[in-house]
């Protein structure tokens, strides 16, 4: 090997060693092996996993044309598995004449003398090298060393684009776990607050739809042995959220049994039914919201807007760590949900037995005193009697009529209806303070009421702050035991103070707060959004403060701007 030799593949060993392509790094040693020995023809056999035979077969020299007529390339058979069987450098001046020989295919250009040379990766055969069609003659020994060289130049920077590919691939996996955690932070800071099911599935759907850039994304509960559409976002049809179907109607069965998620680039013909046509999708991915190991449902997501219309698996993998976080979301609004629920129908039976026994109790016993004293009247032929027998039953026909006023007013006050939040609040103090006969201070300051402000409130703001007050009283003259109870219900800076206090026996607020007027005040302040704190002691009287937003009606919103 010449020094002009030597300084050239120097020089090729500089320039492989720099290139992190290993496809562009083979071209490039075919070419240099091609130039170096005078060869027509060069390839390069790139070993399976087992090295028992050849995975890939590069090559340099033979017409893109020529090598479509050829047909299957070599799978390192004949003289081309000697070098894998045996990994040292082999020439032969006719390679047809060799044993092992297979013979060329018909479309084949022919080839004579033949030079082969493993290529070596840290030690395990990772290639070879063949050179072929030597016009000058056959292959020489220094032919034979300079190939070697640029081998083992080859290898060197195999392994160096290896470990760079390597270091690339745990580059791009660390981003994709960084995006999954950052995804989650998001989401987790995004509903952190939010308690209500309905909002909760707002934000999961805008944000499942922005972070895999799609067109629309859907979320899809399991209820009552049925899929719904729970929330949608971005380009979605009339009637979409609601829409009830089975899962086989759907085509999501496999999806929720597997609890795996499917990427899908033929959405019109796998999950035509799966209201694709109405979203004019091509592509999805399908991910199922996962609970304690269960499907609660699926969120889904349609159509990438940037590099699409199919999603990557990175796209896959981001939605699946999102949609973990976003189905703890989900079960847990639908726990709220259900507890609210639970709160309001023990509220409704808790009701419906009150006015039971007072319709009893009073209503009922006075219509039937009045029967026996009207009947008795009927029998007697006395005026006088009778005079009095009229009277007596207009006492009680009226008394029965206040007493049938004042449930109605406990139900809905028509004031709050017609009048306002302070007025209802006057008559049920009038009230509770006629039947007590507790002394009951009020103080009502609310900007409507006051001139302050050209609108109400919301109908279930005053409803809360009417409820609220209503049920602290009737602790107050059922459980406090005391002398004086006194209300304030003031609006300042956007939200409404409701101040009830006694100078009652007291309580324990963290050891006696089971009673179902507590915990129905706690879920009217927090559906309001507000706040509720109680402060009690033994013999000290309680001072109950709630604090809840003020809400405009749609009216005010609109003249607001």
């Amino acid at each position: 090997m010449d020094a002009k030799t030597l300084t050239r593949l120097i020089d090729v060993g500089r320039g492989l060693l720099s290139e992190l392509d290993l496809d562009a790094l083979l071209a490039r040693m075919l070419e240099v092996a091609r130039e170096l020995t005078g060869a027509q023809y060069a390839a390069v056999g790139i070993m399976d996993e087992r090295r028992e035979g050849l995975e890939r077969f590069l090559t340099s020299g033979i017409p893109a044309s020529e090598r479509a007529a050829i047909g299957d390339l070599p799978r390192g058979h004949g003289v081309l598995g000697l070098l894998i069987e045996d990994p040292h450098p082999l020439r032969l001046a006719d390679v047809g004449a060799h044993p092992r020989s297979y013979g060329f295919p018909l479309s084949h250009p022919p080839m004579g003398n033949f030079l082969g040379v493993p290529i070596v990766v840290r030690g395990v055969a990772w290639g070879n090298l063949y050179l072929t069609g030597k016009s000058n003659g056959d292959f020489t020994d220094s032919d034979e060393k300079a190939m070697v060289v640029l081998a083992d130049w080859a290898a060197i920077a195999v392994a160096n684009a290896r470990l760079y590919s390597d270091v690339a691939a745990r580059r791009d996996q660390l981003e994709r776990t960084v995006r999954a955690l950052d995804t989650t932070a998001e989401i987790s800071s995004a509903i952190g607050g939010e308690i209500e099911l309905d909002r909760i599935l707002e934000l999961l759907a805008k944000r499942g739809r922005a972070l895999v850039a799609a067109r629309t994304a859907v979320i899809i509960l399991v209820s009552g042995g049925q899929l719904e559409v729970a929330a949608a976002a971005g380009i979605v049809p009339d009637g979409l959220v609601g829409r009830r179907a089975s899962s086989e109607e759907w085509a999501l069965g496999a999806v929720l049994r597997s609890n795996r998620p499917e990427r899908l680039n033929d959405l019109d013909r796998r999950a035509g039914r799966m209201f694709a046509a109405e979203l004019d999708a091509t592509a999805g991915i399908l991910v199922p919201l996962l609970h304690r190991g269960r499907a609660i449902g699926l969120m889904a997501a349609f159509d990438r807007l940037e590099d699409g219309p199919e999603f990557s698996v990175d796209d896959e993998r981001l939605l699946q760590a999102f949609a973990a976080t976003a189905a703890t979301a989900v079960a847990t609004g639908q726990n709220v949900m259900s507890h609210s629920m639970e709160g309001s129908i023990r509220a409704s039976e808790a009701e419906r037995r009150r006015w039971a026994r007072e319709l009893h109790d009073e209503t009922l016993q006075e219509l039937g005193g009045l029967r026996v004293l009207l009947s008795a009247a009927r029998r007697s032929d006395d005026p006088e009697r009778l005079d009095e027998a009229l009277g007596q039953a207009l006492d009680l026909v009226t008394g029965g009529i206040a007493n049938l006023r004042a449930l109605i007013a406990d139900l809905r006050p028509a004031a709050l209806d017609d009048i306002g939040t302070g007025a209802a609040l006057s008559g049920l103090v009038e009230r509770v303070r006629a039947t007590s006969g507790l002394p009951i201070a009020l103080t009502v300051d609310l900007a409507f009421e006051a001139g302050r402000v050209a609108s109400r409130h919301v109908p279930e703001l005053e409803e809360a702050i009417y409820r609220i007050v209503q049920e602290a009283l009737t602790n107050a003259i059922k459980h406090a035991d005391a002398q004086q109870v006194w209300i304030e219900v003031r609006e300042t800076d956007g939200s409404v103070a409701i101040v009830v206090g006694d100078d009652g026996q007291g309580f324990d607020p963290d050891g006696a707060a089971k009673g179902f007027g507590l915990v129905g005040m706690r879920e009217r302040t927090m559906l309001a959004e507000g706040t509720l704190e109680v402060r009690s002691a033994a013999d000290a009287g309680t001072v109950l403060e709630v604090w809840l937003p003020v809400r405009e009606t749609v009216a005010a919103q609109a003249a607001n701007g």
